[in-house]
């Protein structure tokens, strides 16, 4: 099956990862093209639902999408009730809008909310059952539905993946449904779509990319593969974040943005996470904390308690010697995050300090929290959130 399509000027399309990744200002509108030539897959799909939120169909990218399934004579339904953090509710309401609409393919269009709904839209189409059928990896016994990620932000990468990240509606535990089969077969990134990502979002989001490239750097689990990813990946992103803020016009800054964040989810999906999104879930779960916000304000001292267990990997990142690493690369991550208006602590986000040992519990059972370079269990991860409940620094390793 050929992949050689024109796409324009500073374009291009590669497989990287395991999926068929397009790149270049205005690829979007080549969607039905590529849902129509989609890697192995035998008979072109007829019927694609449309995965997304309200806001992507109100800035009319959900319309654009439409528009190229249907120009390539794909039948279009729309799902557009995901909404931040999906839960299981979510996925049920989807996978019926799906069985509606005799689903043959799933685009995902969005943030890491529309992705991990898409995705967990697939295994129960597919699979029947309950999301929590397939909490852990591998768990998917039959074929999954082609399906094409489309990112609208620089910031999860979750179109790298093959995890959906849902809640349980009754509790709001996270659970990290995995399995190769739920991967994207092709990954859209259009540029053009970071334009009109309100500050907001372009901040909590980039935050969690760059999270991403530093703790899958020094995870337990990396690779020199997952390395090349999170190395290029934190480059991008470090020099890009800045400018993107400032100017989401910017052409360079939003490509670097996109391509960053979706190097850092090719580097998780290739290594693992750390420490910080294990600390931040909770207060995500508990106290709503946006989780970019949550992993934005962790990481520097996350960073800073891992020291010379991480010391070399973080060099790697930064340049210079790694003596200080750790110190350094905390500074900057600081830095970003005050550039994003993170508050400068758990107390400025409403949690209680009587409830930080509960919430240290609930950290260690995040199952990212095996793989940080230096070993945490629940009292650690509890001083980690003491340390960043009044900004103070714990001694590094």
């Amino acid at each position: 099956m050929s992949h050689d399509h024109d796409f324009g000027p500073g374009s291009w399309s590669a497989d990287l990862g395991g999926s068929h990744v397009v790149f270049g200002a205005g690829v979007l509108n080549r969607l039905g093209e590529l849902a129509l030539d989609l890697p192995g897959v035998q008979a072109p799909p007829q019927r694609a639902l449309l995965v997304t939120d309200p806001g992507l169909r109100a800035a009319g990218h959900a319309r654009r999408a439409r528009e190229a399934l249907e120009a390539s004579g794909l039948a279009v339904a729309i799902f557009d009730e995901v909404e931040e953090n999906p839960t299981t509710a979510h996925v049920e309401r989807g996978t019926e809008a799906a069985h509606r609409h005799g689903t043959d393919l799933l685009v995902g269009l969005g943030g890491g909310s529309a992705m991990d709904c898409c995705k967990g839209i697939n295994f129960l189409l597919t699979q029947g059952g309950a999301m929590e059928d397939y909490w852990g990896v591998g768990k998917a016994r039959r074929p999954m539905l082609p399906s094409i990620g489309v990112p609208t932000t620089g910031g999860t990468g979750s179109e790298a993946q093959r995890f959906a990240l849902v809640s349980r509606a009754s509790d709001h535990r996270k659970m990290a449904c995995g399995d190769r089969k739920a991967r994207f077969r092709t990954v859209v990134l259009d540029p053009d779509l970071l334009q009109t990502v309100p500050r907001h979002v372009a901040t909590v989001t980039g935050l969690d990319a760059i999270s991403h490239a530093v703790e899958s750097h020094a995870s337990r689990a990396r690779s020199p593969l997952s390395q090349m990813y999170s190395r290029e990946a934190f480059r991008r992103l470090d020099r890009a974040f800045a400018t993107y803020l400032a100017d989401p016009t910017d052409t360079d800054a939003r490509a670097d943005m996109l391509l960053g964040a979706h190097l850092g989810g090719a580097a998780i999906e290739a290594s693992m996470l750390g420490a910080a999104h294990s600390l931040a879930n909770p207060l995500t779960a508990r106290y709503d904390v946006t989780h970019g916000v949550a992993v934005g304000l962790m990481l520097p001292h996350v960073v800073r308690f891992n020291g010379s267990a991480a010391s070399a990997d973080y060099a790697d990142l930064l340049g210079g010697e790694p003596t200080d690493a750790a110190e350094r690369l905390a500074d900057r991550l600081q830095q970003l995050a005050t550039l994003a208006e993170v508050p400068p602590d758990l107390a400025s986000c409403g949690v209680d300090r009587a409830e930080l040992p509960a919430l240290g519990l609930r950290a260690a059972e995040q199952w990212t929290a095996q793989f940080n370079p230096r070993e945490v269990d629940a009292a650690e991860l509890t001083a980690l959130y003491e340390s960043a409940f009044e900004s103070t620094i714990l001694t590094p390793a």
